[in-house]
């Protein structure tokens, strides 16, 4: 048997890496802010400029760090610098929209967390709220997993759903979905924060 002890007084150093949709990390930043995520974070990481204005009115350091193919590899290793010089314990995947090397998840294995719509595998790619409406789904919901190399196929720390019906546009359902992915993103960074997850092999187990 392997085990931890862990100081509960001591919060875990976080860091939160976004694109350009910023429903978690917005939510995510307020229940810090409000106390009621028991994390520090260190930091935010984005591909792109858009979050830097919100990131700064939490008094938190951003990180632009634009990825291209060209760039992948460079960017990868000022990733692995902030990492570093934060000290962060936990990267939260707040919708960040880059596919990260399998380097990159062997490296933070256990300790990343990413949140997607539970529509895959059937909903692949572009729009997927726009491919869910036209297929007349009637359950929206999100997925919190750890990263692993094999993408959006780690183990699964929370699931949820909504139910749904024919009279919402594919706006409205991805509306839903965003709420859905923001309590389902802050409750996985709690149990995790809290050690309440024990990773068995390709599945978790989450004490409540």
């Amino acid at each position: 048997m392997t085990w931890q002890l862990h100081d509960q007084a001591a919060r875990v150093r976080t860091l939160i890496m976004v694109s350009r949709l910023g429903h978690c990390l917005n939510d995510l930043l307020f229940r810090w802010k409000t106390c009621s995520l028991p994390v520090d974070v260190v930091g935010v990481v984005s591909n792109h400029p858009d979050f830097g204005e919100l990131a700064a009115s939490y008094r938190i350091p951003f990180r632009h760090i634009p990825v291209t193919p060209q760039t992948k590899a460079a960017a990868e290793s000022q990733l692995f610098e902030v990492i570093d010089d934060t000290g962060a314990d936990l990267i939260v995947l707040a919708r960040y929209m880059q596919i990260l090397s399998g380097e990159v998840c062997k490296r933070v294995e256990g300790r990343m967390i990413n949140i997607h719509h539970s529509f895959l595998p059937s909903f692949k790619g572009a729009k997927p709220y726009h491919q869910a409406h036209a297929r007349g789904v009637k359950l929206v919901g999100a997925t919190a997993h750890y990263v692993t190399p094999d993408l959006d196929e780690g183990p699964i720390i929370e699931q949820d759903a909504i139910r749904v019906n024919h009279a919402l546009s594919p706006e409205r359902l991805a509306e839903a979905g965003r709420d859905v992915e923001a309590q389902v993103l802050a409750r996985a960074v709690t149990w995790h924060a809290e050690h309440r997850v024990l990773l068995n092999g390709d599945r978790t187990v989450v004490f409540h």
